[in-house]
């Protein structure tokens, strides 16, 4: 679906359990992250028409299940951030009907919105604690790594053997396709900021791999349930 943007019509709030696939039968470690800048003044006439855009997705029976967040604290505050998580390179190459969401798609989003990014990133369970796929939770870490040239399997190998005992996700991804690599993202589900704080005080990336990193970006995002396209909620 070249640009897709894609979130919810109906929230599910369900049962006990982490985040469904409802509709994928096939679990994979790809996932897609992808970014969406409102124009200066167009934040609602873009959710409206982003809303729009995912009944689309519900009237045409979409089998992935979509993430939608908003950026909260971080330069980029007020983009939205858009992912799909736990699929097969098979997955990713049958979404549905491309030519018919793209056009939807610029009819409901593109004239409040720009398309910055979309990228393709690969679940590394050997550097994660969690199952591949966040957890809906009201706030995300999203922690950003750009390394030096060459400098991706010492990184690995020095996150691989310095994983904290603490509790909740902490996913690893490294960027196969989409931007400047090596690159790597960090997702952490949390309830509140409190959470998030607790947890970076005790998980801060460690100090040895400081001399193989050339930037890194720390956001925090705030999940959009009504922007959200199949996800299931644990209740309370």
């Amino acid at each position: 679906m070249r640009h897709s943007v894609l979130g919810i019509a109906a929230v599910m709030l369900i049962g006990v359990g982490g985040p469904t696939l409802f509709g994928q039968s096939e679990r994979g470690p790809y996932a897609r992250i992808a970014l969406l800048r409102p124009h200066d003044g167009a934040t609602v006439d873009f959710e409206s028409g982003y809303i729009r855009h995912l009944d689309w997705h519900r009237q045409s029976k979409d089998p992935f299940v979509w993430y939608g967040w908003t950026i909260w604290a971080g330069a980029r505050q007020r983009w939205f951030v858009y992912a799909t998580f736990g699929h097969t390179a098979a997955s990713l190459n049958s979404p549905v009907a491309p030519a018919d969401d793209e056009r939807d798609n610029i009819l409901n989003v593109t004239p409040h919105a720009e398309f910055v990014e979309n990228a393709v990133y690969e679940y590394l369970p050997a550097l994660s604690r969690g199952a591949g796929v966040p957890q809906p939770t009201p706030r995300l870490e999203l922690v950003t790594v750009e390394l030096k040239t060459g400098a991706a399997k010492a990184f690995e190998a020095a996150i691989s053997t310095g994983r904290s005992p603490t509790q909740g996700d902490s996913l690893w991804y490294r960027m196969v396709a989409g931007g400047t690599a090596p690159r790597y993202v960090r997702l952490r589900s949390r309830q509140n900021l409190s959470a998030i704080f607790d947890a970076g005080n005790e998980e801060a990336l460690p100090a040895r791999v400081d001399h193989l990193i050339g930037k890194v970006t720390v956001e925090i995002l705030n999940l959009r349930p009504t922007m959200s396209y199949g996800l299931v909620f644990d209740r309370q």
